[in-house]
């Protein structure tokens, strides 16, 4: 994150272009293993805010609401640098469905709206999620970092 710019300017364009400017990483683990302090430290560590996202406040069952509201949220972040986070991520970045009816489109362009929007954003993204199977498969290509979180063992925990 500190020398993003230097990478970018420097290595190819390659990079570049397939992930955009930013950071994206995924956080995998069960519950309670730390995906959510790990985001704290990191913002900490980079002297940045951390704007976790409620999905409650910007799931919207209303067509185009869920957009604007991400895109507030986009807007907020980009004005001030900060790290998004987003726990739960499945329930945005689900897999896209086959078009069965009208509700089954709007969620593919609220999937496909915030790929793209992500893809822009110059900063630090963060998913959070207990699994990756429900993540859409092109969500995979637009991102930089995978860490995976185990379940510590009675010893680790003592530790942490």
């Amino acid at each position: 994150m500190q020398k993003r710019l230097k990478v970018h300017e420097t290595w190819t364009t390659n990079f570049r272009i397939s992930r955009g400017l930013g950071i994206k990483a995924l956080f995998i683990g069960p519950n309670s293993t730390g995906k959510t302090a790990a985001a704290k430290i990191l913002a900490s560590e980079l002297h940045l805010n951390l704007y976790r996202i409620d999905l409650s406040q910007v799931v919207s069952k209303y067509i185009g609401e869920t957009e604007k509201n991400l895109q507030r949220v986009f807007d907020a972040a980009e004005d001030s640098g900060a790290i998004l986070f987003f726990d739960e991520a499945d329930t945005l970045f689900s897999k896209r469905s086959k078009v069965k009816d009208s509700h089954d489109h709007y969620d593919n362009i609220e999937v496909s709206y915030l790929l793209q929007r992500m893809e822009k954003y110059h900063g630090l993204v963060i998913l959070a999620t207990n699994t990756k199977e429900t993540l859409d498969i092109v969500l995979s290509n637009r991102l930089c970092f995978v860490v995976q979180f185990p379940f510590p063992n009675t010893e680790r925990r003592k530790e942490i």
